[in-house]
């Protein structure tokens, strides 16, 4: 089998199962694991794959931008909303991060919700301007118009100085032994701050992004309180169950 052959092979593999392993794909493609883990190298390297101990994972499906994503999967995150809202209650204070499936929380607030929110979003803190009850603290911090969020130091400071009694993260890729990653390190160094800022941590992701990883570790899976996805009865959600995590 030619090392092309050979290479898609392993994708159309890696994205049946979410991932793959060398000893396996040894028997399967009849070569050594030598030849095969110098294949899985080249694919890491061409960014198609992240390269882990015996295989090999799948990167997060969602490299977009903040306006292109708010796009995708917008009954599936409307759907998460309804669960995370059930979380809250009139006094408490949150941390929202600025991802699209906390925009799309923020947005079935109803009128009467007494909360604190601390926020790094540009289109959450615009929202929640025109809320009659909710009150709203922006991180403050340079503003990525990218993923329209603010970050760096200052952003870090503010949130280390603050005591939240939960924290709805959105995620780009969780994975029950890698844990929670990200693309962008300094958002990333962010979202880490407000995991240790909060005494329950939330994170809001659809099934695309589970067991798939990124470069920039933001926290260890059992740092997680709960996951709210868009099908808590797929097969794979067990391994986080079986962490002590709540899954809905």
């Amino acid at each position: 089998m030619l090392k092309e052959e050979r290479l898609d092979y392993i994708l159309r593999k890696l994205n049946a199962d979410k991932k793959v392993l060398q000893a396996e794909l040894s028997t399967d493609l009849q070569v050594s694991e030598d030849t095969v883990r110098r294949d899985l190298e080249s694919l890491a390297q061409n960014g198609l794959l992240i390269k882990v101990r015996g295989g090999a994972i799948p990167h997060s499906p969602n490299p977009y931008s903040f306006k292109e994503r708010s796009l995708l999967h917008t009954d599936d995150k409307m759907l998460m909303a309804q669960k995370a809202l059930s979380m809250l209650h009139n006094g408490q204070t949150v941390i929202l991060d600025g991802g699209t499936s906390t925009l799309s929380l923020v947005k079935i607030f109803p009128p009467e919700l007494d909360i604190t929110v601390i926020t790094n979003s540009v289109p959450i803190a615009q929202l929640l301007i025109e809320h009659p009850k909710t009150e709203v603290i922006f991180t403050g911090g340079r503003v990525n118009k990218d993923s329209q969020t603010a970050g760096g130091q200052d952003t870090i400071r503010m949130l280390r100085r603050v005591r939240a009694d939960l924290c709805f993260m959105g995620v780009c890729s969780l994975h029950p032994i890698l844990g929670v990653t990200g693309m962008d390190m300094e958002e990333s160094e962010v979202k880490t701050t407000m995991v240790e800022s909060a005494n329950r941590i939330a994170t809001l992701a659809t099934g695309d992004k589970m067991g798939t990883a990124e470069p920039f570790k933001v926290c260890d899976i059992t740092d997680l309180d709960t996951i709210i996805t868009d099908n808590p009865d797929l097969a794979f959600l067990e391994a986080y169950r079986e962490l002590g995590i709540r899954v809905v």
